[in-house]
């Protein structure tokens, strides 16, 4: 069990996994792999028993059925899962492609990040496409999920007063991710684009495109393609 640091009980019916630090929001490759493998293993020895596993970025919240096992049960099948050798991080994720409509005009910050990064639009675009990024986290709503870790030229702190309404679909970034919002909310990250991807549909199964774990790549479409795709073109 010398992947975990500890096993702590957080109520009646769960418990948390912890894979470093309490409420560490540090981001590691390394971590997030274990977590991704370590989450399909519970799955598997889990069962009908589970209700949910909510994986961040260095913990994993095991919340079980206290209607038909204990804690002390859930305790001994958690153990046995963690015993076993981890899957590859090949086995545990999934590549998920993006598209997304950037545009200076519906992603207001776009040309204020390529000049800060001495970059032209077109190569700021290139740079965010270029890269596979990791799901570290999925919050603060349903379906945002934090990727990481963007080209440190492309990174950018939040902004100094939050938009009050961040649309559907809004590609953004702060620090150094980048995300997708999954609906309508207040937001401080930099606006680059809009992706029409539903990150979150509770009449489906899944819910999500994307766990955490899994990779994701954006690549360019134009604003025909974006409507086409079922996007809604939202103002600033």
């Amino acid at each position: 069990m010398s992947r975990v640091d500890s096993i702590e009980i957080a109520s009646e019916n769960s418990y948390i996994i912890y894979f470093g630090e309490p409420n560490s929001t540090v981001i590691s490759a390394e971590v997030s792999a274990k977590i991704a493998a370590t989450t399909a293993q519970i799955k598997h020895q889990l069962g009908h028993h589970l209700l949910d596993l909510v994986p961040s970025y260095a913990s994993l919240l095991v919340i079980f059925n206290s209607t038909n096992c204990d804690h002390l049960w859930v305790k001994q099948q958690l153990r046995s899962a963690l015993s076993r050798p981890l899957a590859t991080q090949q086995e545990a994720s999934k590549l998920v492609k993006l598209p997304v409509f950037y545009s200076t005009k519906y992603g207001p910050e776009l040309s204020l990040l390529a000049t800060n990064a001495k970059l032209s639009v077109e190569q700021t675009i290139d740079l965010h496409c270029a890269t596979e990024y990791r799901v570290y986290a999925i919050g603060f709503a349903p379906g945002f999920a934090y990727l990481g870790e963007i080209d440190e030229r492309l990174a950018a702190p939040r902004l100094a007063t939050p938009r009050l309404k961040v649309p559907t679909g809004a590609v953004a970034i702060a620090d150094r991710q980048t995300a997708v919002y999954p609906a309508p909310s207040p937001g401080g990250w930099n606006l680059i684009g809009l992706c029409p991807t539903p990150m979150f549909n509770p009449q489906q199964v899944p819910h999500m495109p994307v766990n955490v774990g899994d990779r994701v790549q954006f690549y360019p479409i134009d604003q025909a393609q974006y409507v086409t795709l079922g996007g809604q073109l939202h103002e600033f």
